[in-house]
């Protein structure tokens, strides 16, 4: 038999040679918390290396992501479809173990992790994801969701200030099944902490509203494993392990250093390490007898065999709960979405009127909620503003495990990790609302659930100038461009509410995070054909046709800017002679398509002959207009066409004030016409 420490100098074996054959990583990290993490996978995870997606097992989030090499030969050693090879391929074009941990890239990856507080977060969103779904299905001996979260941490991921804000959110939640080790070596890229993370964490934590276990030597794995369930035992509070660590342990003369942190040892350093540590093995050598010790898959396969055994009892004794809980975790939407979507659009569009899309998507969300009990949403603090709460939706808390919406206070960048977290365990579809002039605070799990190809929805209002006397803080300019240069993420800025309820559909069906960017104003429903209501959902569709097939000019807007758009084509196609200055003759008329377009990434998916067809490739006089930072659309207007959008910040006045003055509408959209039509 071996003991616990041979046993994680395996880990500590495979991590300093990956390291060091890519000549790239972090190999401090590895060393350090090797009999943490053997304490943990060995003696308390529930996991099946066979099946990686089983869905009552234990989440674990690496959050220091740098540190992945201790994942993947976790992985490896406990028997997941991840082969010597691929750690000898560490950090190499094509193999599945990237620099840090990706999502969808390496089995038993729960969530991609390396910008440092993020994986923190995003379990805070995993633990409500058990224990909302433990208290929507579970019933009275048939508990089918019974599963904790489980985190490594570091320095870096608690100086984050996103680890502030999930934190003191699950601390408020009290969610007992969230469970964090600390990995407390005193050190980062630039050398000791306390010269800049002098706090006491556990004072903090405690403050928080957490379980605190102190004093846990990280290099004992019986203590470690002795405090992990004393962890478990408080099923009231989320609880902080302090594991005091030695990053680089093992290695003689990089160890307490930052020189071990990002580097690779080198390979006198490596022999040397090895011998301090009494591994006699060649590099990437591990014998049969510790990958049998490591291997899970056998208890893995037992443990989901019993929930198996469980969810036929379930399934026998609630078989519409069991069918609805397996639609859930599959991710699939209810078969008449898309039915319903459609009603609701014919009803926005007979009603017409004036509404801001943020009350139209309201409106949206009332309606299609009954379908979908998946919908778990919440706002930062802004629920009135943005609407975000549909009707009858109870508020996810201590009080009501069965809420599902959720306060999460001004906190919009550990609302973003959250919703992925929620979005990762499966059985919810997130969404969350603030000001898009807020999403800057955000940006970075928006993009990282772009990376993993997370369903989330955000609901981004008060989306232009419009937001008026609030000023130029408050008035997002460059947001959308921005927004839409993230790879995988789908903008969309609806013009009214029947848009608006497309938007929503397709945010619901889309692999992969969207944008709702909806508006403070009221904005007219516009009338629009059957065929090109159905067009809706392709990006960008012809909303006013012109009076010839091939049109002088095209004219590209999207959200408020659209009604105005349309009102330039009138009168351009039928000018009046107040148009032309004293003693001249009526300017002559121009023939233009309008094209609404509240989604350039759907409309760039679709076929080349769709898009042709909308914007003609030959047609090259073309204004774009929207309310935002106008250098995006030179995509789509070329050298020889305008846009009329914003060049600098905006300014505190009413709305209608600020668009006249930033020359954004129907005049402006006319002379850029008439200019291009000129060239």
């Amino acid at each position: 038999m071996f003991s616990r420490r041979e046993l994680a100098n395996a880990v500590r074996a495979l991590s300093m040679d990956a390291v060091e054959k890519a000549k790239s990583g972090h190999p401090g990290a590895p060393l350090g918390m090797a009999d943490m993490a053997e304490a943990l996978w060995r003696g308390v995870l529930k996991h099946n290396p066979a099946d990686p997606a089983w869905p009552d097992r234990d989440r674990f989030v690496l959050s220091n992501g740098h540190a992945s090499m201790l994942l993947y030969s976790l992985l490896h050693l406990t028997g997941y479809e991840l082969s010597l090879d691929e750690l000898r391929n560490f950090r190499q074009w094509g193999s599945k173990t990237p620099g840090h941990p990706e999502f969808g890239h390496t089995p038993g990856v729960e969530t991609t992790t390396g910008p440092l507080g993020q994986g923190l977060a995003s379990a805070v969103g995993m633990a409500i994801a058990e224990t909302a779904l433990a208290a929507e299905f579970n019933r009275p001996g048939l508990e089918i969701v019974n599963h904790y979260t489980y985190v490594f941490t570091g320095d870096g991921c608690l100086m984050e200030g996103i680890s502030h804000e999930a934190c003191s959110l699950a601390g408020t939640l009290k969610l007992g099944k969230l469970i964090v080790l600390y990995d407390s070596n005193g050190i980062s890229i630039d050398g000791k902490v306390e010269a800049w993370f002098a706090e006491d964490v556990a004072a903090r934590f405690k403050a928080y509203g957490w379980q605190v276990v102190e004093g846990v030597d990280g290099h004992d794995g019986a203590a470690v494993e002795a405090a992990i369930l004393e962890a478990k035992a408080d099923t009231e509070r989320p609880s902080l392990i302090i594991c005091h660590t030695h990053i680089g342990f093992g290695s003689p003369n990089k160890v307490d250093s930052a020189a071990s942190h990002g580097s690779p040892l080198g390979a006198e350093e490596v022999a040397a390490a090895r011998a301090a540590l009494g591994w006699t093995h060649e590099p990437f050598v591990i014998p049969d007898e510790y990958y049998r010790a490591w291997d899970c898959r056998e208890k893995g396969s037992l443990a989901q065999a019993a929930w198996e055994e469980l969810f036929a009892r379930y399934e026998q004794a609630f078989p519409e709960l069991a069918r609805e809980f397996r639609r859930r975790v599959r991710g699939a939407l209810p078969e008449n979405l898309e039915a319903r979507v459609k009603e609701l659009a014919a009803g926005f569009a007979a009603a017409g009127g004036s509404l801001a899309t943020r009350q139209a998507g309201l409106k949206a969300l009332n309606g299609l909620s009954p379908l979908l009990p998946e919908l778990f949403g919440g706002s930062a603090d802004l629920t009135g503003s943005v609407g975000t709460r549909f009707d009858g939706v109870v508020s996810f808390g201590p009080a009501n495990r069965c809420g599902r919406y959720l306060h999460y206070g001004v906190r919009e960048f550990g609302m973003g990790a959250i919703m992925n977290g929620l979005a990762l365990h499966g059985g919810f579809i997130p969404y969350g609302g603030t000001f898009l002039i807020f999403s800057d605070y955000a940006v970075n799990a928006i993009r990282l659930a772009a990376l993993m190809r997370l369903r989330t929805i955000w609901v981004l209002t008060h989306d232009s100038i419009g937001v008026g006397e609030d000023g130029p803080t408050h008035q997002p300019v460059e947001q959308i461009p921005a927004l839409r240069l993230i790879p995988g993420l789908k903008v969309w800025r609806p013009c009214d509410t029947v848009e608006t309820a497309f938007a929503w559909e397709n945010a619901l069906q889309n692999n992969g995070p969207s944008v709702l960017a909806l508006s403070r104003q009221n904005l007219p429903c516009l009338p629009r054909s059957p065929e090109s209501m159905n067009d809706i959902s392709r990006g960008a569709y012809i909303i006013r046709q012109s009076s010839a097939p091939t049109p002088q000019a095209i004219i590209i807007a999207t959200g408020s800017e659209v009604e105005p758009a349309i009102q330039a084509a009138v009168e351009l196609a039928a000018p009046s002679a107040s148009e032309g200055s004293a003693g001249d003759t009526v300017p002559t008329p121009v023939d233009v398509r309008v094209v609404s377009m509240p989604c350039a990434e759907v409309f760039e998916a679709q076929s080349k002959e769709y898009r042709d067809f909308v914007l003609p490739p030959n047609l090259r006089a073309r204004v774009a207009v929207e309310a935002a930072q106008a250098d995006w659309w030179s995509k789509y207007v070329g050298l020889d066409g305008q846009v009329v959008g914003m060049r600098s910040f905006g300014a505190s006045a009413p709305a209608g004030a600020l668009f006249a003055h930033f020359g954004i509408g129907v005049e402006a959209i006319k002379a850029a016409v008439r200019k291009v039509v000129k060239k």
